[in-house]
């Protein structure tokens, strides 16, 4: 008889804890993956990244539609009008497709699916779904959730105080949308609603929306955003919120300190940021702390200080991102069987699917110069064929180099294809690609591409078309 039940449990069915039990289930050994809710695929899947582009992709067309720029190009719509139940139940269609595609997937690989929230009893045991199995290897993977703000108490149900799952759910554009928060979520999410009718206000306790994003790339979605009609309130902190009949009322005074006031608002999205998943997963019962973030520590393999008990994704440092999530899911599946399993967690790449898009991977231009003297390529999209024919001006090419050795550090992009853009520029950096190696790469005319083979041509010399 077998001494354990699996060689591989994997807790959470996200990004992360999916990839990890399908690779683990390839490399030929015997898994399960414990999920408690009714579809796989976690937050990202089900009211995350996926729902969300749904609905930015739709509002983006609708947008295009109602404001007069399909009419730039000859496309003339006498009649139009917003249909918001059929735009989202294509978003519901999208999500149900893809969660679908995970469980035959887990089918297909052989992947047991426990259903249910899973408990340590033990250093090699679980509860799950009412019944006690054993792993010889526990994967954590169990991602986050919202993160809450005092003294405002969010109600999805109710569609006026709500989160980011809230705000995907809505069943009319409200008339005020106010974003307590000026990071990814908040910006994607206000974006489909602005699109969509809404006055947007974004709220951000700091001086400046976007944290941890290059400071230039910043100010420069800032006016971007502002011009599509977003308003801000900038270093002001939220210190309460009514919901009532009428609407919402926001209580918020100034970051620095000074006197309060009101805002009213018919719906507001609280987006602070995220928190690791770890309540209720008796971590005391296996003797693992967590650091003062509430993360799981783990070694370079994602090993934790438990023998035999893993953990990835969003539960762990670094950031909450899904790509993130799914790169650890594979290294740790590897590293279990015994191959060598490795994430370079220094080129991650970030987006912000607004329109456009902004992207970003390796050191801010803060971040560099800290670390010595840099050169700084830059290319605008205006002087880009594609972008000039698209009617898509808006945004620039951002490329940070070392000034002695020439290797890219870093690259920032905002235009309207910026997520896709920046795939060339990781795996360039991933090989320690110098801003002449991506000078020197021909580029396919007329792409948006070629703005980011201009901005490398700018760090050393001229680009041809400014």
């Amino acid at each position: 008889m077998a001494e354990y039940d699996y060689d591989v449990l994997v807790i959470g069915a996200g990004p992360g804890g999916y990839v990890a039990a399908i690779r683990a289930a390839q490399l030929g050994l015997k898994v399960a993956c414990a999920e408690s809710r009714e579809t796989l695929g976690g937050t990202c899947l089900n009211v995350g990244c996926i729902p969300s582009k749904a609905l930015l992709h739709a509002s983006e067309l609708y947008d295009e539609a109602a404001n007069g720029t399909l009419a730039k190009l000859g496309v003339k719509i006498d009649k139009m009008s917003l249909d918001l139940s059929t735009m989202q139940g294509q978003r519901v269609d999208a999500v149900k497709g893809l969660t679908g595609g995970i469980e035959f997937l887990f089918k297909k690989n052989k992947v047991t699916w426990l259903k249910g929230l899973a408990s340590f009893t033990g250093a090699n045991t679980v509860a799950v779904g009412g019944e006690t199995v054993t792993a010889k290897n526990i994967v954590i993977a169990t991602g986050s959730s919202v993160m809450p703000l005092p003294g405002v108490e969010v109600d999805n149900a109710g569609g006026q105080i709500v989160d980011s799952t809230g705000a995907l759910e809505l069943d009319k554009v409200p008339g005020h949308l106010v974003v307590v928060g000026g990071g990814v979520i908040g910006l994607e999410l206000g974006s489909v609603w602005r699109r969509l009718g809404s006055k947007v206000t974004v709220v951000e306790y700091l001086d400046q929306i976007l944290p941890g994003m290059d400071g230039e790339i910043r100010k420069e979605a800032n006016k971007i955003f502002k011009k599509q009609g977003f308003e801000y309130r900038l270093g002001t902190k939220v210190t309460g919120a009514k919901a009532g009949k009428k609407g919402v009322t926001l209580t918020v005074e100034p970051a620095a300190g000074g006197a309060a006031e009101t805002i009213e608002a018919d719906v507001v999205l609280v987006s602070i940021g995220r928190r690791p998943n770890t309540d209720g997963l008796g971590l005391d019962k296996i003797g693992l702390e967590l650091n003062k973030r509430g993360q799981i520590e783990t070694d370079h393999e994602f090993a934790t200080k438990v023998p035999g008990v893993w953990a990835i994704g969003d539960v762990i440092p670094g950031p909450m991102l899904a790509h993130k999530a799914e790169d650890e899911g594979i290294a740790v599946a590897e590293n279990i069987a015994g191959l060598t399993g490795i994430v370079n967690h220094d080129l991650i790449p970030g987006v912000v699917y607004t329109k456009p898009e902004i992207a970003g991977v390796g050191l801010t231009e803060e971040q560099a110069k800290e670390k010595g003297p840099i050169k700084v390529g830059k290319f605008p999209m205006m002087a880009n064929s594609r972008a000039k024919t698209n009617h898509e001006p808006d945004g620039f090419v951002k490329v940070i180099a070392d000034a002695e050795t020439d290797k890219v550090l870093g690259v920032w992009i905002i235009a309207v294809p910026a997520g896709t853009m920046i795939a060339q520029v990781v795996q360039a950096m991933e090989f320690g690609a110098s801003s002449e190696d991506i000078a020197y790469t021909c580029h396919a005319h007329p792409t948006h591409s070629e703005a980011i083979k201009e901005a490398a041509m700018a760090v050393t010399g001229k680009p041809i078309h400014m």
